[in-house]
């Protein structure tokens, strides 16, 4: 049980264990890949050497001007192979596509049978729909040796040292092993063996090594040129895959990987904790904690993510907590006027004081209604990412229109619009663009004495729209505290002006969805206040997971790890 339980609580030893199973599993798989491609080699390596052997028997056969001639042919290569030649036609035998395009190339086919132990061979006949075929149990010294006979007739039909030598370069494509023609001297045969070549016996050369790489086989056969001799050879012996040495590597190679992984997994269990640690006091209710940020890899984003998260829950809560003090105060003036007018209706029978507290209390529902679409408004904002419904917008027909409809405010106002060419567009959710430039263009027409100025444009890859006012302006010390929700500041902008506070806190929002920025500053033409908001001209289709500020202080506080 401790075992389950430490695999269930710990990621490292969870990876760990992981890790074996793959590492018993690429084995197995290692173990059916190297009997597979043995398989592969061996069927290859008896393909080819079976080829020359089975070429200079059909050359043979082609030779024999008769049936009967060649009957007597077969054998003879019967008796000096010690095993049964026959011919057949190649219709008779099922042989699949592989084997029957080998035969068109006129090479050997082997079908081995493990159980019992032999294999059947096929070679084409030239010019014929027959195949000769031969059925070998094993390989013995004098099928070798016969070899090297056939290879002695064919050449005896060439006369001279070049004829020969022209014949050998012609049949040696058919041969898995090289074919020569060498002097006697050059060899350096002992006596045994020069004896044995006198009496024109074939001498098989046999080279032994601890290293598998070099055995070999090399046949020496009489030549009837005088002082010369036919090279057979070397004939590479079958190499098999040192199974035992592939299974110690893989063992070392499972030590090794298990080992480099601890090491790579081990500080991640590191980093890992120290969120687990934070994400802890966080359920405990402690907002303050930061996790420390080793790095730049993924654990470490997903550190800096979760500051990131927590300072963004912690100014939540704290903007929650103001809303909350602001709107109960905000309600508290339009209900006290409500229920004041409730009882002047009660204690008036007069028809025209009893219109006007109804007067009264319908102006004090619209301002609450007014009041609640704000906040409503905010805290959509305020949450999380909105859908925006990014589309192409012209900026001028947008200035137009806004013109438009404060215009028809009727205040003692003049609203000057001054749009861009009627091809100027920038992408944006024209329902939220729109609500920007009325709630700029509502909060000048406030503080404004005589003129309001709106425009709008894209200059060097920004879209930005502009709201002027010829009023006092805001001094500079005071600029960042316009955006704060139900924020107010000195005698110049005063309650008695009208609002509540959230209309540039929605705009800020709203710029910062967009990817923008919102700026205030004096207006250079009319010196009061004039807001500016700027956003790409063509922004990132993307949701933003956290507060901008808090976002960046969570990417300030990553740290790169000693190298």
């Amino acid at each position: 049980m401790p075992i389950f339980s430490s695999l269930k609580h710990s990621i490292f030893l969870r990876i760990y264990a992981g890790l074996l199973l793959v590492c018993l599993f690429v084995a197995m798989f290692a173990q059916l890949l190297v009997d597979t491609i043995n398989k592969e080699r061996i069927q290859s390596y008896r393909e080819n050497v079976a080829t020359g052997a089975l070429y200079l028997i059909g050359s043979g056969l082609q030779q024999q001007a008769s049936d009967v001639q060649r009957e007597y042919w077969l054998n003879d290569i019967s008796q000096l192979f010690g095993n049964n030649f026959s011919i057949e036609p190649a219709s008779n035998i099922d042989f699949k596509a592989s084997e029957l395009k080998r035969l068109e190339e006129e090479k050997t086919v082997v079908r081995y049978v493990a159980q019992p132990a032999y294999a059947d061979i096929f070679h084409p006949i030239e010019g014929e729909d027959n195949v000769i075929t031969v059925r070998i149990s094993k390989v013995t010294e004098q099928q070798v040796r016969a070899m090297a006979v056939l290879l002695l007739n064919d050449l005896s039909y060439y006369k001279g040292l070049a004829a020969k030598q022209h014949r050998l370069a012609e049949i040696s494509e058919k041969f898995a092993f090289p074919l020569s023609i060498e002097t006697i001297e050059a060899l350096e045969l002992d006596d045994d063996q020069m004896r044995r070549l006198e009496r024109d016996e074939v001498v098989m050369l046999f080279r032994d090594s601890t290293r598998t790489d070099d055995s070999s086989i090399k046949i020496i056969a009489p030549s009837e040129l005088e002082g010369m001799v036919v090279v057979i050879g070397p004939v590479s012996l079958f190499k098999w895959f040192p199974f035992n040495l592939i299974i110690s590597v893989v063992l070392i190679s499972m030590f090794l990987i298990s080992l480099g992984v601890y090491a790579l997994i081990f500080p991640l269990e590191r980093k890992l904790q120290l969120i687990q640690s934070g994400v802890n006091e966080v359920g405990e209710g402690n907002l303050e904690t930061q996790v420390q940020v080793v790095g730049q890899d993924e654990i470490a984003r997903l550190a800096a993510t979760f500051n990131t998260m927590t300072e963004h829950i912690k100014r939540l809560i704290e903007s929650q907590r103001e809303l909350t003090r602001a709107v109960s105060h905000e309600l508290r003036t339009p209900v006290a006027r409500i229920r004041f007018a409730v009882d002047m209706l009660a204690d008036t029978d007069d028809p025209e004081s009893r219109q006007m507290q109804r007067d009264y209390i319908d102006e004090d529902i619209e301002s609450l209604n007014s009041l609640i679409d704000e906040i409503l408004t905010y805290a959509k904002l305020e949450e999380g990412s909105p859908k925006l419904d990014l589309e192409p917008v012209n900026l001028r027909e947008l200035v137009e229109q806004i013109v438009r409809e404060t215009n028809a405010l009727g205040k003692p106002i003049e609203v000057i619009g001054d749009p861009p060419s009627a091809k100027v567009t920038a992408v944006a959710d024209r329902r939220y663009l729109h609500r920007v430039v009325q709630n700029l263009a509502g909060n000048a027409l406030r503080y404004a004495e005589t003129k309001i100025i709106i425009s709008a444009g894209v200059n060097k890859g920004d879209a930005f729209v502009c709201v002027e006012d010829d009023g006092q302006g805001i001094p500079e010390e005071d600029r960042d505290k316009v955006f704060v929700p139900f924020a107010r500041l000195d005698d110049s902008r005063t309650r008695a002006s009208g609002g509540y506070g959230l209309g540039l806190s929605i705009v800020s929002r709203i710029a910062f969805w967009f990817n923008g920025k919102m700026s205030v500053d004096e207006s250079p033409d009319l010196g009061g206040a004039r807001f500016i908001m700027r956003w790409p001209v063509r922004p990132l289709t993307q949701t933003i997971a956290a507060d901008q500020l808090t976002q960046e202080k969570g990417e300030r506080k990553i740290i790169a790890e000693d190298s």
